[in-house]
């Protein structure tokens, strides 16, 4: 019998690439100077701080952890994600911190590179064009900072992918529990909030109680630990506020115009999104009475659809979220590239490959430049609006007809 000469290559090469994968992991163990840990050390100290029952809110006891982890600080990084967010961080704060770091690394590696897989089969793109959902995931910039920078966000991105996922198969309990994910930075989704409840109480009840079940889940896990794990958040919360940052967000505009210390001003542009969200709401039916010559759009009009809809709701909470917004926050808008990428491809032409590629590179040239330039966060406030737009000029503006 003749041999598959390259199943036997395969075969071959396997042990050596093992063994080279091996040899580098122990190196990167060894050596914190490649990839220090950065931002991670606010989840692994917090998840440990709260495994052993201790407050994962408390700098002062944060601070000694991160040092021992190779972040080099004199103020403590402080995680300010929910209780809830403790039983993603406990398991990794029990592990040694390096291990733990490198985990997260290439978890976050697999969340982007297989959520961009699944939304491109989400919005139904060409199967033989499934790279070009992976050169998207790795060419946005936002992808090196949220890895680079050892943030959640990849975490936050599952959620929405799964969420969607989960709705396609038909399963809206899962649907539901896949947004505790999204509940890590509730602030940077809000609207998809408002919309969630308020599509499950009219449509599907059994989605908000798979939430729900999840929520109280995850909560629970960090309160068996540490029981006063609510009381300390909203201590942390109230007392030390992160206010002091300047997050690239119109709020943060707003109180550089009328005076620092007016913090409440963070949250005006989330009455706008809330404003936006309502007329989008009642849109639909306007649309219907004005298409009622026509059965099919009007039922259409009508219709909520998720996968169209949660990119642009996240699009806008994001760019009038009343805090957070980083750079490496920018990765949960993947949802919307895909998208975006996925109808282009299925009806491809010269001009709408030329647009995308042009709101790509308008994207993403200025973004690497200024990381070169290491310029302060605050100056990257204009890449989520700027997407918004490209969304519309690429997506809304395009007839699959």
């Amino acid at each position: 019998m003749k041999l598959n000469l390259r199943l036997v290559l395969v075969v071959a090469a396997v042990p050596g690439v093992a063994i080279v994968l091996y040899l580098q992991f122990q190196k990167l163990l060894a050596d914190r100077s490649v990839l220090p840990p950065d931002d991670f050390v606010e989840y692994w100290a917090a998840g440990w701080l709260n495994a052993i029952g201790e407050n994962p809110y408390d700098p002062e006891k944060l601070l000694p952890l991160e040092r021992s982890a190779g972040r080099d600080t004199d103020e403590a990084i402080m995680m300010w994600n929910p209780p809830w967010t403790l039983a993603i961080a406990m398991p990794f704060g029990v592990m040694d911190s390096r291990a733990a770091q490198l985990l997260w690394l290439i978890l976050g590696f697999i969340f982007i590179a297989a959520g961009a897989d699944l939304l491109w089969r989400v919005y139904d793109g060409p199967p033989q064009m499934r790279w070009v959902a992976w050169l998207l995931a790795f060419t946005f910039l936002p992808t090196f900072f949220v890895l680079g920078s050892g943030q959640i966000g990849p975490w936050v991105l599952l959620g929405a992918v799964l969420f969607l996922v989960f709705l396609r198969q038909g399963w809206p309990m899962l649907a539901g529990a896949a947004t505790v994910l999204l509940a890590i930075k509730p602030h940077l989704v809000y609207l998809f909030w408002i919309a969630l409840i308020v599509w499950g109480v009219r449509r599907n009840w059994r989605m908000l109680i798979g939430g729900l079940i999840a929520g109280v889940t995850a909560t629970a896990l960090a309160v068996a630990c540490n029981p006063d794990v609510l009381h300390q958040y909203w201590e942390a919360m109230t007392q030390r506020p992160p206010a002091q940052w300047q997050s690239p967000t119109l709020g943060t505009v707003l109180r550089m115009i009328e005076g620092e210390s007016r913090f409440g001003l963070q949250f005006v542009p989330g009455l706008l999104g809330v404003g936006w969200l309502i007329w989008h709401f009642c849109r639909g039916p306007a649309a219907q009475a004005r298409e009622a010559a026509d059965p099919l759009l009007a039922r259409r009009s009508q219709e909520w659809r998720w996968p169209e809809q949660l990119p642009m709701l996240l699009l806008v909470s994001f760019v009038t979220a009343s805090y957070g917004a980083w750079p490496f926050d920018l990765v949960i808008l993947l949802p919307a590239v895909i998208q975006v990428a996925a109808k282009i491809a299925r009806h491809p032409s010269r001009s709408r490959v030329g647009t995308g590629l042009v709101c790509w590179l308008v994207i993403n040239v200025p973004a690497l430049l200024l990381n070169v330039l290491k310029v302060n966060s605050f100056w990257f406030i204009w890449v989520a609006p700027v997407m918004l737009i490209a969304y519309l000029l690429t997506f809304r503006t395009m007839d699959d007809a």
